[in-house]
């Protein structure tokens, strides 16, 4: 078994704006509808056959089948990663020519936090659901990553970096976050939207 523990802590910073999350999410709508499809193509099959033996071999096919698609699935998910770190960071070479957007705000200066909805445990639920484990691979049985990531003025993610000992825990955890459902409520600064930035530490421990 695997189990996925994060921790939250933020800190405030200014970088990029970036709206990307669409990269992922029409990677996850097109391998929804196959897996829709093929549930739908298994449960007529099995539901026709009436011996138990093959009943039981249909499902095991449908099992092999949806971990297949995870796993073609999560390629697609990491390409769509290095599309958005390109252009985030061709954004940031043409911010550069205006070095004042890249000011950051002053942590005396923020009235209010960003908040995801439903609030911080259902970020955590969420990330922890969106964790591809099966793309981790580790010799041992903790691994650690911390995830920086921007909640822009509009409450969209962008920036998301991940720094730890384990590569492929850090890509999972960096698709994880671009992957959120839901935006935040924007941090507040002299009454305006801000820029904010969390960091969130993450621990996947295999058992």
């Amino acid at each position: 078994m695997r189990a996925l523990f994060i921790g939250i802590s933020c800190f405030i910073s200014s970088f990029l704006l970036s709206q990307q999350k669409e990269e992922f999410r029409l990677v996850k709508n097109y391998y929804n509808q196959h897996r829709s499809l093929l549930n739908k193509e298994f449960r007529k099959k099995f539901d026709a056959e009436s011996n138990t033996f093959k009943k039981a071999t249909i499902k095991g096919d449908f099992l092999y089948f949806m971990k297949k698609m995870d796993s073609i699935e999560n390629t697609a998910l990491v390409g769509a990663l290095l599309r958005v770190r390109n252009l985030e960071d061709l954004q940031r070479i043409k911010m550069l020519k205006d070095p004042t957007q890249l000011i950051p705000e002053k942590p005396g200066d923020i009235e209010t936090a960003p908040n995801y909805p439903g609030g911080i445990n259902t970020l955590r639920q969420e990330v922890a659901n969106l964790i591809y484990v099966g793309g981790v691979y580790s010799e041992v049985k903790t691994v650690k990553t911390s995830v920086a990531f921007i909640v822009e003025k509009d409450g969209s993610i962008s920036n998301v970096h991940a720094q730890g000992d384990n590569f492929t825990f850090n890509r999972q955890a960096e698709i994880a976050l671009y992957s959120l459902s839901e935006k935040f409520l924007p941090a507040v600064a002299k009454g305006d939207p801000a820029r904010f930035q969390f960091r969130l530490p993450l621990t996947l421990t295999m058992e």
